[in-house]
């Protein structure tokens, strides 16, 4: 998700907060000093793919108007080579790469507006066959399965967390190439933190703290899972701290009553949230709550009211891992949140900034795989503190930004609709037998279908990755071309042959196979363009830049399909809110005998229907399946 908000050029040290240094040794980093850094492409290299990308979106003299522009900008006396030299000039200075910074302030902390939806991500991951759903689940209690499954989720977490720690794990690789391993140093006690203009991520790498955050029936608990000395709890010793900490907030509950949740304001808008905070932290027992949601490994929700049938539905299920019915029983603010509901199931919702999904993902599906294994556990650990539910001194001023945070989220998760869809004919290996990938295959066939429902092309967002370079996140694939509309356009023509239909369909997917070439080897255009922007030094400045004033830069930002693909989806189905006012998020997975995708949109919106464009995608995927065998059959 890409906000710019600011012209003013990144500074590292407003963005984060170290509790410690760190060293890129051990085995975890052992081919990264062999990873080149990210480059900067020429001008004339991503003016020329930018015009590309809007061809389908333009018409002819849009498109020369965009070219004037774009020419203007890059040419002698144009302000595209200033910026270019100052971009260079980041790079130089910048210790690994000269994207890192800017991507992390632009696209996410000068955000103002609420990371709750807009900027967390979130998704369910697959049963436990151990852990078997209760016959009847009553709302409001906490279950044995509930605190059972919890448990096990954290050992594996905890795992993962010391192999990272002693920088273990093994190197990524694709096709053969390593991958950066440096967003692994942030999964874990990693926690955006609210300050005026531009949030901050309070980050320790080593990860040492010796608890992890738990919320339960709104209440936030610091719940010990090392002792002292650094030992681990064993799993029985984990089990029980959960069920202390149930008990805990149980008896202060029954005992105080309900208190307002200082954790409601972690999905409010940023600066609301960073006035209540600065407030809050006035209080020195308010600050040191802070500190140690701040510092937790990260959070676990056990979610006791939620209606029994929502849990059972898996659309609603996954709202409830969305946005917790408004916010509710969550910090937002932790890079990692598992939710465990009180049949066993399990999801978990995300900040963005540090860390991308993929990588989030492959701990998750660790987690997932070692859940379903044997478990080599530990002996007790000695001394292991109690469970401490945060105490806060609430004011009448948080009381009502409580309130108010309370409210606004709740209106906010009425809007958002997410809904689950996909097809069981056929899936990856029956699309590499028409000689495309199985990604360009969905990525044409979403192009086709928005088409169908909405008579017109819409800009596109596919996120790439950028790992195969030191301290890389992410690229755009601007995934509407003008050979995917031009099958799109095909796609229902009678008069057009199958033969020749499937002929369009695959030159659409190499040219997105192409496109995903150039994104993930740095030569994309949104992240050029971005930093490119960044060095804008004022608003007098900004209005000399042609190719940011022209109209075409904003509509084709304007992502309506914001995708990605997040193979595989067999244990791991996740979701995202759209980027735009009227358009949809589409997450994907591309397995071997069936496609899976969530869709989501705005209510409000009058220009998306999710429930119909779902239909439409999977009648698309569906078509380009009968026609593909119609014509291989011949």
């Amino acid at each position: 998700m890409l906000r710019i908000s600011s012209p003013r050029a990144a500074t590292a040290s407003t963005l984060v907060r170290h509790h410690s240094t760190t060293t890129a040794t051990g085995a975890m980093f052992a081919k990264q000093g062999s990873l080149p850094r990210l480059p900067i492409p020429s001008l004339k290299d991503t003016a020329t793919r930018y015009l590309r990308s809007l061809e389908p979106l333009l018409s002819r003299s849009e498109h020369a108007q965009s070219t004037k522009a774009a020419s203007a900008f890059i040419g002698t006396g144009g302000l595209g080579p200033v910026l270019q030299q100052r971009l260079r000039e980041v790079d130089r200075q910048a210790e690994h790469s000269w994207l890192e910074d800017i991507w992390v302030k632009k696209a996410y902390l000068e955000w103002r507006g609420p990371s709750y939806i807009n900027v967390n991500w979130f998704a369910q991951l697959g049963d436990n066959p151990d852990y078997a759903a209760p016959a009847h689940v009553e709302r409001g209690q906490v279950t044995g399965v509930q605190i059972q499954r919890a448990a096990r989720v954290v050992t594996h977490m905890l795992e993962l967390n010391e192999m990272i720690n002693a920088r273990s794990v093994p190197v990524d690789s694709l096709r053969g190439e390593p991958l950066c391993m440096a967003q692994f140093m942030w999964q874990f006690g990693t926690t955006r933190v609210p300050r005026p203009g531009c949030d901050q991520l309070v980050h320790q790498f080593p990860a040492t703290a010796r608890h992890i955050l738990v919320m339960y029936r709104t209440q936030a608990v610091e719940v010990p899972v090392y002792n002292a000395s650094g030992q681990r709890a064993s799993l029985a010793q984990i089990t029980a701290q959960l069920a202390a900490a149930t008990q805990r907030v149980d008896k202060l509950i029954a005992r105080a009553g309900a208190v307002p949740s200082v954790a409601n304001l972690t999905a409010a808008h940023r600066d609301q949230w960073t006035r209540a905070r600065t407030h809050l932290e006035r209080d020195a027992g308010n600050h040191a709550a802070l500190e140690s949601a701040d510092r937790a490994l990260f959070g676990l929700s056990l979610d006791t009211d939620v209606n029994p049938e929502d849990m059972r539905d898996d659309e609603r299920r996954l709202a409830v891992f969305a946005h917790s019915d408004g916010g509710a029983n969550r910090w937002f603010d932790k890079a990692i949140q598992l939710v465990v509901l009180a049949d066993g199931r399990l999801g978990v919702n995300c900040e963005h900034a540090p860390v991308d999904a993929l990588t989030t993902g492959r701990i998750l599906m660790e987690v997932a795989q070692r859940e379903r294994g044997p478990l080599k556990d530990l002996p007790p650990a000695a001394d292991l503190p109690p469970p401490e539910p945060l105490v806060w001194n609430v004011s009448p001023e948080t009381a009502n930004a409580i309130s108010q945070a309370r409210a606004e989220a709740r209106a906010l998760a009425t809007d958002l609709r997410v809904l689950l869809g996909g097809v069981g004919d056929f899936g990856a290996r029956w699309i590499k037998t028409l000689g495309v990938s199985p990604d360009a295959f969905f990525q044409v066939a979403l192009q086709a279908a928005y088409l169908r429902h909405h008579g017109q092309p819409a800009a596109t967002y596919e996120s790439a990755s950028l790992r195969r370079f030191a301290h890389g996140r992410t690229e755009t694939i601007r995934s509407c071309t003008a050979d995917a509309q031009a099958f799109a356009r095909a796609l229902d023509d009678p008069h057009v042959a199958e033969r020749v239909k499937l002929e369009l369909f695959r030159r659409a997917a190499a040219t997105h196979t192409q496109l995903t070439a150039a994104a993930t080897a740095g030569q994309g255009v949104d992240r050029h363009l971005l930093g490119l922007r960044a060095q804008l030094k004022s608003p007098e400045e900004a209005e000399r830049a042609e190719l940011f004033v022209d109209p075409a830069f904003a509509q084709s930002s304007a992502f309506v399909l914001s995708t990605s693909n997040t193979t595989p989806g067999d244990m791991f189905r996740g979701g995202f809110a759209p980027v735009v006012a009227g358009g949809y998020g589409i997450n994907y997975a591309m397995d071997r005998d069936d496609i899976k995708f969530s869709i989501s949109d705005w209510r409000p919106a009058a220009s998306t229907d999710a429930p119909a464009f779902k239909e439409t995608i999977k009648r698309t995927l569906v078509d380009l399946y009968a026609a593909g065998e119609h014509v291989m059959s011949k």
